[in-house]
C-alpha cells in the first residue's frame, strides 16, 4: 500500500476514534522516560552526555522494535496505519481548542481559562479574554505544526521509523528540553534533536499557513516576525499563522511563575473566539491540502 493511502488511512483513524482513552502508548512511553531521567539525572545533576544516553535509551530500541514490526508479512501495512495513528492528535487538539472558545464565547472566562491551561504551559489564572484567546490560537497552530503536520511529514519521508523516531524525540523535548536549573544540561540533547527534526515540516507549514491564509501578510510577518521569536521553528510558524489568520499573537506571559516579553506575531486585531475557531479550520484545511499532495505525488510516480 502506498504512502499516500496509508496516510489518508492514519488520519481517517484518528479522525473516527480520536486518542485511545484507556491506554495510550505515549502515555506509557512518557512513564518510562520519567524512569530514564531518575536514573540519569537525579537531582539534576545529568550532564548532556547523561541527556544523549538517555535519549538514545528511550529512543532507539521502541524505534526498532516499530520497525521490525512493520516488516510483518501480510500485516505490516496494518502496523502502518496504526503507528502513525498513535502518532497523530488531530481529533485531540480539536476537542481541546473548541471548549476554549466556547466558553469566551458564553462568557464563562473562569472556564475559558481552565479549558486553555490544558492546552499551554503558561499560567492562566489571570488571564483576560483576549490573553486566553491568544494563548489557544497560538496552541492551534503550533501543535498543529507538532503534533499532525511533523508526523506527517516523517511517515511520508522515512515510514513507521521515522515517525515513531520523531513522535517519542517529540515527546522527549516536551518532558526534557526545559531551560531550567534541573534539565539546562540533561535536556539539551531532547530539545536539539527536536529542532532539527522540526525544522523542515515547520516551514512546510508556516508556508501551508501561508498558502491558506493571507498570503502576503503571512510571509511578510514570517520573513519579519518569524527570527525573533526564541523557538527556530515555532517562530515561523506561529508568525506565518498569526499572518495568515490576520490577528495579532505573542506578547507578554507567565511560565512558571516568571514574566516573559515575548515579540509580537502577525498583524490585525487581537485574538477573539473566531480566531481560534479560524486556527482550527485553517490547520484541518492544511492536513487535506497535504494528503491530497500526497495522493498526486502518488498517482504522478505510479
Amino acid at each position: 500500500m502506498s504512502v499516500a493511502l496509508l496516510s489518508v488511512a492514519g488520519v481517517a483513524l484518528d479522525a473516527l476514534l480520536g486518542e485511545p482513552r484507556r491506554w495510550h502508548p505515549l502515555v506509557a512511553f512518557g512513564r518510562l522516560a520519567d524512569r530514564i531521567e531518575q536514573r540519569f539525572n537525579s537531582g539534576g545533576r545529568g550532564w548532556r552526555s547523561h541527556g544523549v544516553t538517555a535519549w538514545v535509551l528511550a529512543v532507539v530500541p521502541l524505534t526498532l522494535l516499530a520497525t521490525a514490526l512493520s516488516w510483518a508479512p501480510y500485516v505490516g501495512w496494518v502496523v502502518e496505519i496504526l503507528f502513525l495513528y498513535c502518532a497523530l492528535g488531530m481529533r485531540s487538539l480539536g476537542e481541546h481548542v473548541a471548549p476554549v472558545a466556547q466558553a469566551l464565547r458564553s462568557g464563562d472566562l473562569e472556564l475559558a481559562r481552565q479549558r486553555v491551561g490544558y492546552l499551554v504551559s503558561r499560567q492562566t489564572s489571570e488571564l483576560d479574554e483576549a490573553a486566553v484567546a491568544r494563548a489557544a490560537t497560538e496552541s492551534v497552530l503550533e501543535n498543529g505544526s507538532d503534533a499532525i503536520f511533523a508526523a506527517l511529514f516523517w511517515f511520508a519521508v522515512a515510514g513507521v521509523p521515522g515517525v515513531v523516531l520523531y513522535r517519542l524525540s517529540n515527546t522527549l523535548d516536551a518532558m526534557w528540553g526545559y531551560r531550567n536549573e534541573r534539565f539546562e544540561r540533561f535536556g539539551w540533547a531532547a530539545a536539539r534533536i527536536d529542532d532539527l527534526l522540526n525544522y523542515i515540516p515547520a516551514r512546510l507549514v508556516a508556508l501551508t499557513y501561508a498558502l491558506l491564509g493571507k498570503t502576503r501578510l503571512a510571509l511578510k510577518c514570517w520573513r519579519t516576525q518569524g527570527p525573533t521569536w526564541d523557538s527556530p521553528n515555532a517562530g515561523p510558524v506561529m508568525a506565518a499563522g498569526a499572518g495568515a489568520l490576520g490577528v495579532e499573537l505573542g506578547g507578554a506571559a507567565i511560565y512558571h511563575g516568571e514574566l516573559h516579553q515575548r515579540p509580537q506575531l502577525g498583524e490585525g486585531p487581537v485574538a477573539d473566539a473566531d480566531a481560534i475557531d479560524r486556527g482550527w479550520q485553517l490547520v484541518q484545511r492544511g492536513v487535506w491540502l497535504w494528503l491530497l499532495i500526497l495522493c498526486l505525488g502518488a498517482e504522478f510516480y505510479a
